[in-house]
């Protein structure tokens, strides 16, 4: 028997990885009024994300001009800056 077969295998496997939908900032900009609350529920109404399960990370990819309070799983850290300074708010869930 070959000398690979008969060594124990060894190394770490991740049982699961944690799997994000993405959410551009132009997006949220595009789809919203300014002043709005923005959830999974909404972001699935407007048809930014598929499944209802699915975790959310906003990232900083365009601009956003209007205030708006978003609640997501995960920012970046310059889209949160960005959120704020447009005088919204982002809140973790």
């Amino acid at each position: 028997m070959p000398m690979q077969r008969r060594l124990p295998k060894r190394g770490f496997i991740p049982l699961q990885k944690t799997v994000y939908a993405l959410i551009k900032l132009q997006d949220l900009d595009r789809y919203f009024e300014a002043g709005s609350v923005v959830g999974p529920d909404q972001l699935r109404q407007a048809g930014l994300t598929g499944s209802k399960d699915e975790n959310i990370k906003v990232l900083a990819d365009g601009t956003l001009s209007k205030a708006l309070t978003v609640k997501a799983h995960k920012f970046s850290k310059a889209a949160a800056e960005k959120i704020v300074s447009a005088g919204g708010q982002a809140e973790v869930i």
